[in-house]
């Protein structure tokens, strides 16, 4: 079975149940990998529906980040950002992207795995690279 790699979006899809998060459990259950880089990502994704959009309650924020540590230790296989990054850039500049979205594109490259995001432009230049990817 191929591997999975997750990235933020998917994570923040996930714990703030937007749109189509019931899919993510399964995906979850594939024990997917992501980057150290997603954890913060998505916390700040809590922090922006707390602090910003004001829709979450400081209490479910504070639950929220609890969950996400907690899938974080006993779901997730995370890898440091440092081993895609020169990659990363050249993807990054190339297409136009954010470093943060290449850099999980490069991760889903390396381990030919399938990149499942909810980000639609990142999803595209994964496919334009070849990458296997899923849009949520």
């Amino acid at each position: 079975m191929t591997e999975i790699v997750i990235d933020s979006s998917v994570l923040a899809k996930f714990l703030l149940k937007e749109g189509g998060w019931e899919k993510v459990i399964g995906i979850l259950h594939r024990r997917p990998y992501t980057l150290d880089l997603a954890i913060k990502e998505t916390a700040n994704a809590i922090w922006r529906r707390t602090r910003l959009l004001g829709d979450i309650s400081e209490e479910k924020a504070v639950i929220l980040l609890n969950d996400l540590l907690s899938i974080r230790d006993l779901i997730l296989k995370i890898e440091s950002q440092e081993l895609y990054m020169r990659q990363a850039l050249k993807i990054a500049l190339q297409y136009k992207i954010t470093i943060y979205d290449a850099l999980f594109i490069t991760q889903a490259c390396r381990k030919k795995a399938t990149l499942v995001t909810a980000d639609r432009g990142q999803n595209l230049v994964a496919s334009k690279l070849r990458v296997n990817a899923v849009l949520l």
